[in-house]
């Protein structure tokens, strides 16, 4: 199956729960495009003791996950794409929804 799942939630738990979704959705040998959404652009910030949502996203990107940041969004927060999160378009949402089997939002 091939997963998507957009993120536009700043809640660490949730975040960090959208990202163990992505990892197990890895582990049974599905494909999983992450693509950050309005505030969900800042998730690689939202780390806590209790929600390393940091380490969640690594994972997913050591799996094969992919996971993509919305340009527009970073641009207004005056930031810009990192290795982990690199900026994209709506061009690419707009494709991770076309191709996926199944689309869920956080």
């Amino acid at each position: 199956m091939k997963l998507g799942i957009i993120i536009y939630a700043t809640d660490p738990e949730t975040v960090w729960n959208a990202f163990r979704l992505g990892v197990f959705a890895l582990k049974e040998g599905d494909q999983v495009h992450v693509f950050l959404l309005a505030k969900g652009v800042e998730c690689e910030s939202l780390d806590t003791d209790q929600f390393p949502v940091t380490a969640q996203m690594q994972d997913l990107l050591a799996r094969g996950g992919k996971i993509l940041a919305c340009g527009s969004c970073l641009k207004i927060r005056n930031s810009e794409g990192t290795e982990m999160c690199p900026l994209s378009t709506m061009k690419d949402l707009y494709e991770i929804i076309r191709d996926s089997d199944k689309v869920v939002s956080f």
